[in-house]
């Protein structure tokens, strides 16, 4: 797995690439959405469309970093999520995460 985060308009995107297994990125991943936090900045797109894969530590990295952004009083979404979709939908985390078919229309859910 890899990412690339960008703030655009006060948002945090973080770009999600490759397969999602855990590991030292998971714990990178999970350290800058602290940092970004310290800086308040708390609302999050998680963009999917690269990702090729994903295990339950992955799952486990979604929900650990969906916690700690609603825990600031942030609010963090999916966007992409087709690759991942039918084990979203086989956990049920599908009503859990807000996510939307594009990067634009989740930036757009934050105005």
């Amino acid at each position: 797995m890899k990412f690339d985060d960008l703030v655009q308009d006060d948002i945090v995107i973080l770009d999600v690439s490759g397969k999602i297994m855990g590991g030292e990125e998971t714990t990178m991943f999970h350290g800058k959405i602290h940092e970004y936090i310290t800086q308040n900045k708390k609302n999050f797109v998680i963009d999917l469309a690269k990702v090729d894969w994903m295990n339950s530590i992955g799952l486990g990295m979604l929900i650990s970093a969906f916690t700690t952004v609603k825990n600031s009083g942030g609010r963090l979404v999916l966007t992409n999520i087709t690759k991942i979709e039918s084990v979203l939908t086989i956990t049920r985390l599908i009503t859990v995460f807000e996510h939307f078919d594009s990067r634009e229309e989740a930036i757009k859910s934050f105005k």
